[in-house]
């Protein structure tokens, strides 16, 4: 489709009816409860180091919602709107890493936290157990791409620089989608040679893939010293939120393109990028409802 005629058919294009009262009703919902979730942290601000990154992770779910009905009812911003949502998402990143970290004491605390426990692998004997202390071990396939990382400040380093290579290829990306649409050649969801789409979609695949893979390892060496926190909850509705999300959006593009999205909803919604808007003005209402585990959690912290 040329870039004019897409132009043309996203100006006709009218969201139908049940699409946007649907898509109301929830973002109305999420709404309500994103916000009696800030203000039930700002009538308890009593530790601004971790709140203050906790508020930032807890507004990206009504900027998705509201964000996302914008591109509903108007798919002609869709890449627009796209750049606002992913330059948040990208802080949500570093305002989540940052509460961790806050979690531990701070930076300086969280370095010498890893150091101590990299410390520990000389003064533990081999055969004591199997389990070697200081270490973190990578899984299949990884283990045969990275050697074992110890704990200390190189550890850190590696996964301070893994969320933020994410949050800069993410921004960086969003504004190239907007150049790219601006020459016709961006071509949101079709997975073409002559378009920008499918190869920006590999680039921040594998960008979103590290950082995940820097999160779990960054949990897996400090969920004991943050069980106060109940870390758990807090990564899995994070990762739920963040990740899921992109891959949902990739995960329809390939479908479309394959045509073999035919549901109802698809044939109601022409686009793409609506199909996915509505999908995440719905999604994001249950999303509140992990984030209240996600808050609930923290009556020790607002207590």
């Amino acid at each position: 489709m040329k870039f004019q005629d897409l132009i043309s058919s996203l100006l006709a294009y009218s969201t139908p009816l049940w699409a946007t009262l649907v898509a109301v009703v929830f973002v109305v919902l999420t709404l309500a409860l994103s916000f009696y979730l800030l203000f039930e942290h700002l009538s308890a601000y009593k530790d601004p180091e971790e709140q203050k990154f906790l508020i930032g992770v807890i507004l990206m779910v009504p900027c998705y919602a509201i964000e996302s009905f914008a591109s509903l009812v108007n798919p002609s911003i869709s890449v627009d709107i796209e750049i606002l949502r992913d330059c948040y998402e990208s802080f949500a990143m570093y305002c989540f890493g940052r509460y961790l970290v806050a979690c531990l004491g701070g930076e300086d605390r969280t370095i010498e936290f890893m150091e101590r426990q990299g410390r520990l692998r000389s003064k533990t004997p081999l055969l004591e157990s199997s389990h070697e202390k200081g270490i973190v071990k990578h899984p299949f396939p990884m283990n045969y791409i990275l050697k074992p990382w110890k704990l200390g400040h190189w550890f850190y380093q590696i996964v301070k620089f893994g969320i933020v290579q994410y949050m800069l290829i993410k921004s960086l990306s969003a504004i190239l989608a907007v150049v790219l649409e601006a020459f016709g050649v961006y071509c949101e969801g079709e997975f073409k040679w002559g378009c920008g789409y499918p190869y920006m979609a590999v680039v921040l695949n594998f960008s979103q893939s590290w950082a995940l893979y820097c999160l779990v390892q960054f949990y897996t060496a400090t969920k004991d010293e943050l069980a106060h926190i109940k870390p758990l909850y807090k990564f899995l509705t994070f990762k739920s939120i963040v990740f899921l999300t992109w891959w949902q959006g990739v995960a329809i593009a390939l479908l479309y393109s394959l045509g073999l999205f035919k549901s109802a909803i698809a044939q109601g919604l022409q686009f793409k990028s609506s199909v996915q808007d509505f999908i995440i003005c719905v999604e994001h209402r249950w999303a509140l409802l992990l984030l209240f585990i996600y808050m609930f959690s923290l009556q020790s912290l607002m207590s």
